[in-house]
């Protein structure tokens, strides 16, 4: 058997022959008249008119019989059968295709549209023309291929092999689809803010650093639109969000990619609990549009989205998970606790992080139903309003679903006093040693100074939304090209 090198070279040679015949390998002009859906959902009604059709797609299997060949085409919306006859178009063009063309090709065919004796739908060809000469052979038996990573890397030809990925993606958008039109139906106007940034912020998260050149300055890939998109609340906008990618410098897992895709939503003079109706309504909306459903399944055990989803205090969920009770432990009584559970401890955290840490460890997983996790420890959250009757307590949740952490809410602080109070400690905590914290960001705290009208916030990340609602472990199935290390 040929080796790939040797195919590319027996390929090269074929593209050196028709480009000496005059024959472009690779023109620009196509001609297409329908496409393969259109040619099966019209099928009767263009054979019994006997019209010509012209259309195109990548041939992917041969079939040789002595003075006709069949072959299947396949364009993004199906496949059908061709059908190639030495008699219909002529010795030296039935030859010449045998010759030249290979699976893997892109070819445009004319013809009408006949059945062949066994039923299968078929296009009898008059004419063809190469539109796209492949020079490398699809690989055999790609749809078995358990290598993972190769997948990822060559996701083109996962696409083509596996209709089953392909399907997820176009899930992908249709989600994005249903949750924009959501939005636009309750009033809330899409803008845009800056990805590049001259101090990160909105999240606790290590940036991308870059330089430029123009102005000379150090700029931060965001890691979040979250300051920028309360600035427009101070200037007047009441119902917003942004969907775009933001960026991490931090590991990867099977919920971590470095650049993902997140939407933010601001709603002026609404709280976290006007937000979680809002969620509970937004994700009702998706799933019907989507879906036709409330309930889907993930991992082979059901989700039931219909609502109202259940609230729990983080503080009593905590307890009841880990025996720990959370507001009389100390931060060293919590570092002895992580330390008994295995988890390791970055330089710098403090309390909110450590129990952040054990709650993913040993309670986050059992959370199966969508659930509003409530009131998580002042402290977790810089840029969140206190609970008035519980100050170590604030005002947010966090939803989630069969383990995934989908949804963070706050009640905005809009205080500029204690949001600068607030935004000191994390730069302490930062020349600590704390990588994550938030640094302090005077721009922003003046833009508070101006007043910011009482509101939520609610962050969600797309690619964990997608990957639960199409059944997928991991952020790679659902995001195209995720990031890979170097072979």
């Amino acid at each position: 058997m040929a080796n790939i090198n040797e195919i590319k070279k027996a390929r090269m040679e074929k593209v050196r022959k028709m480009i000496i015949a005059g024959i472009d390998p690779y023109p620009a002009k196509v001609g297409r008249t329908h496409a393969v859906s259109g040619l099966l959902k019209n099928f009767s009604k263009l054979q019994k008119d006997k019209k010509e059709i012209k259309s195109a797609g990548r041939i992917r299997t041969i079939r040789g019989h002595g003075k006709a060949t069949f072959f299947d085409i396949e364009d993004g919306t199906g496949k059908i059968q061709a059908l190639l006859r030495e008699d219909k178009v002529g010795k030296s063009s039935y030859d010449f295709f045998k010759k030249i063309f290979d699976i893997g090709d892109f070819i445009l065919v004319s013809g009408v549209l006949v059945k062949t004796k066994t039923g299968e739908k078929t296009i009898e060809v008059s004419n063809f023309k190469m539109l796209t000469k492949a020079l490398l052979p699809l690989p055999e038996k790609w749809h078995g291929l358990k290598d993972d990573e190769e997948r990822y890397r060559k996701r083109y030809l996962d696409l083509i092999f596996n209709k089953d990925i392909k399907k997820k993606f176009e899930i992908r958008s249709k989600i994005i689809q249903s949750l924009r039109e959501f939005l636009n139906k309750e009033g809330f106007l899409e803008v845009e803010t800056p990805i590049l940034q001259p101090l990160y912020g909105g999240a606790e998260a290590e940036p991308f650093k870059t330089h430029l050149n123009a102005l000379d300055i150090d700029l931060y890939l965001r890691i979040a639109p979250e300051l920028y998109l309360k600035r427009l609340l101070v200037g007047g906008f009441e119902k917003i969000f942004e969907m775009g990618k933001c960026f991490r410098n931090e590991g990867m897992d099977r919920s971590h990619n470095p650049d993902f895709t997140m939407i933010e939503i601001y709603w002026a003079f609404a709280d976290y609990k006007d937000m979680a109706k809002l969620t509970e309504k937004m994700f009702t909306f998706i799933l019907k549009k989507v879906f036709k459903s409330l309930k889907i399944e993930y991992n082979g055990k059901e989700v039931d989205f219909t609502t109202p989803w259940k609230r729990i205090d983080f503080f009593d969920l905590f307890h009841k998970e880990t025996g720990i009770n959370l507001e009389e432990t100390s931060k060293q009584g919590l570092e002895r606790e992580a330390k008994k559970f295995g988890i390791k401890l970055e330089k710098g955290y403090q309390k909110p992080q450590i129990a952040d840490k054990i709650f993913k460890k040993k309670c986050q997983s059992k959370i199966w139903q969508p659930t509003f996790v409530l009131h998580y420890p002042s402290g977790s959250f810089p840029l969140s309003k206190s609970l008035k009757k519980n100050p170590k307590k604030l005002e947010c949740f966090q939803l989630i679903v069969a383990g995934w952490e989908l949804v963070k809410v706050f009640t905005e602080l809009n205080n500029p006093i204690e949001q600068a109070e607030r935004l000191k400690e994390q730069e302490n905590f930062y020349k600590n040693g704390l990588s994550e914290a938030q640094r302090m960001d005077n721009d922003f705290v003046e833009a508070l100074e101006y007043g910011m009208p009482p509101a939520a916030g609610f962050g969600m990340g797309i690619d964990r939304l997608v990957a639960l609602l199409t059944n997928s472990h991991s952020l790679r199935e659902v995001i195209l090209f995720p990031t890979m290390k170097p072979k």
